[in-house]
């Protein structure tokens, strides 16, 4: 295969190498400049796509190299929206994230955004393989905050916040589009969390209204993707928090299924599936014809490797539920979806993911 999507594929994100680690401190601290720190993160992305392409992976991307956060640091780069230091982070199954948060303080739009000058680099350096983009799905900036985080006198309503936010991700796919890019990736935890009570009943007592929340943030996600180029793959993520190892939600994700698969314009979705959080894969029999599913099987949460015959079982299983040349295979999450990194080393995301190719080089023939 020439594009997306492929048999074997990972989520995005990779841990941070020592030297890139080292810069970012550097510039933290005032001692490397702005120059100085993109030459790092330049050097450290080369590097990276090297490893992705050297375990046999099709699709890469820069690791998220350039990123403090999966999602900030892209939402921060839209007009009107804004980041500051809150009084706590976000709250996982055993710890926090630093203490930062996102507010709409006017209207928002899209301004031209550095990520496309980054993907325009992963591009230039893929050596033949397919450049993949991942930002977060635009549920993102509703779902941290909800109407406590929206200025009320830009957006006395809900509804016009939504409908700027899905131009402005539509006006950034455009520009991604114009560079070049094929393989988008929405990274959408949102709807996996509409999953969990625990989730939902947290929604209810800070005051939002979870009826229909499903069906607007599939309604922002089209609108975030109308009028693609008819060549541009559109990927969705879906997992319950990732953190240091850590997690946030849990639930099958039989609430969500059918919206998901159907009343949503996205060519593939990528599915955690690495424990029993990620309930049954009953849900699948909702896949259409002309869809794909990548089964997040193999963990990146954890260092031990999965066995091979394990995964296989696995793959089998869901395959009573989805035709088998629907399905795919991938780690349920990325490696390091803030720059801290998950528990787990080099050494050990290097066999994951090379097993992810090994495995579907075995069950389908190709990756």
């Amino acid at each position: 295969m020439t594009k997306p999507p492929f048999r074997a594929d990972h989520v995005g994100s990779l841990l941070r190498s020592i030297p890139l680690r080292e810069a970012r401190a550097a510039r933290a601290e005032g001692r490397l400049d702005a120059a100085g720190l993109r030459a790092a993160e330049d050097a450290a992305i080369r590097e990276a796509i090297a490893f992705q392409r050297e375990v046999g992976l099709q699709a890469v991307t820069d690791g998220e190299y350039r990123r403090a956060f999966w999602h900030f640091d892209f939402l921060a780069k839209l007009g009107g929206v804004e980041m500051y230091e809150a009084d706590q982070g976000i709250q996982f199954k055993g710890g926090q994230t630093k203490a930062y948060g996102l507010k709409v303080t006017g209207p928002i739009r899209y301004e031209r955004h550095p990520f496309v000058e980054d993907f325009s680099f992963v591009a230039a350096n893929a050596g033949g393989a397919v450049p993949k983009q991942t930002i977060p799905s635009p549920s993102v900036l509703h779902f941290r905050g909800g109407r406590r985080a929206v200025d009320t006198h830009t957006y006395p309503e809900m509804d016009a916040f939504f409908a700027d936010l899905g131009a402005a991700y539509n006006a950034a796919m455009r520009d991604f589009a114009r560079a070049g890019c094929r393989y988008l990736q929405l990274d959408e935890v949102n709807i996996a969390y509409l999953c969990d009570p625990a989730q939902l009943e947290q929604l209810k007592n800070r005051g939002e209204r979870v009826e229909g929340l499903l069906e607007t943030y599939a309604a922002l996600i089209n609108r975030a993707i109308e009028g693609r180029p008819s060549d541009m793959f559109v990927s969705m993520h879906l997992c319950r928090g990732n953190f240091r190892s850590m997690h946030i939600a849990e639930g099958g994700y039989d609430p969500v299924a059918e919206v998901l698969f159907n009343g949503i314009n996205a060519d593939c979705y990528f599915m955690e599936y690495d424990d029993e959080r990620s309930g049954s894969f009953a849900p699948l029999r909702f896949l259409p014809r002309g869809k794909t599913v990548v089964l997040g099987l193999v963990t990146s949460k954890r260092g031990e490797l999965e066995s091979k015959d394990d995964l296989k079982r696995r793959i089998e299983a869901a395959a009573r539920y989805a035709p088998l040349d629907q399905l795919a295979i991938s780690p349920q999450c990325g490696f390091a979806s803030t720059e801290e990194g998950n528990l787990i080393t080099v050494e050990q995301q290097r066999a994951k993911l090379a097993l992810c190719v090994e495995v579907a080089r075995e069950v389908w023939g190709g990756v």
